[in-house]
């Protein structure tokens, strides 16, 4: 017998969805909560128990237009390309995610907070990088993965987005970032315009499940 509700389980791991368009820009976020959903991303599992996993909160309304800023030089042209390939293949579901991703880059700055994530490097990947990239973001991913997952249930929602990383020393010397640590993406984080998001429409699983072997 699970120790835990499933319905609510299974609806809070189904429903949690990269939010862009919904995301209210004018109600303020308590420190608290983030705070709150950060103390439950410790929970998650890392590599070696190193816990080498360190965020970066940012409120502060000029910093996070700076931000804005450098995401959109990483995002502008890929978007608008994404977008124009999109609608030439008549792809309707990319032509919607492609969308909101450009919403998205026009108001960043507007998100009351940004959340990055970031790893903590004792060790050069490129040393190894078959074995230690895959290692370094298995530390970090499913800690972001649970915050995501707390957000959702608190009425909050997020989406993990990276474009900002084609300018990660820009990012780097905005925030005082050390060298050994290594951003990971950026979250936007706000309370959601309505809580009544549904299960995306998926790939059926046994065109994508291999028992024992390809």
């Amino acid at each position: 017998m699970s120790v835990f509700d499933l319905s609510v389980t299974d609806g809070l791991l189904s429903t949690t969805r990269a939010v862009r368009k919904r995301l209210d820009l004018e109600r303020p976020v308590p420190n608290e909560i983030i705070r709150d959903c950060l103390e439950l991303s410790l929970q998650a599992p890392t590599g070696s128990n190193k816990q080498g996993w360190r965020w970066i909160v940012v409120t502060d309304a000029g910093i996070r237009e700076r931000l804005a800023e450098i995401y959109r030089k990483g995002a502008d042209s890929y978007l608008e390309d994404g977008h124009q390939e999109a609608k030439a293949a008549g792809a309707a579901q990319d032509i919607r995610v492609f969308d909101s991703a450009r919403y998205l880059s026009d108001r960043l700055g507007e998100v009351p907070v940004h959340v990055i994530p970031c790893i903590e490097m004792d060790t050069d990947p490129a040393e190894n990088p078959e074995l230690l990239w895959p290692s370094l973001m298995g530390s970090i991913l499913p800690a972001v993965w649970s915050f995501q997952l707390a957000l959702r249930a608190r009425g909050l929602g997020s989406t993990l987005t990276t474009l900002h990383l084609c300018y990660a020393d820009e990012a780097a010397a905005l925030l005082n970032i050390p060298d050994n640590i290594k951003q990971v993406g950026l979250l936007p984080v706000a309370y959601t315009k309505g809580t009544d998001f549904k299960p995306a429409k998926r790939r059926p699983l046994d065109e994508l499940l291999h028992w024992n072997g390809w």
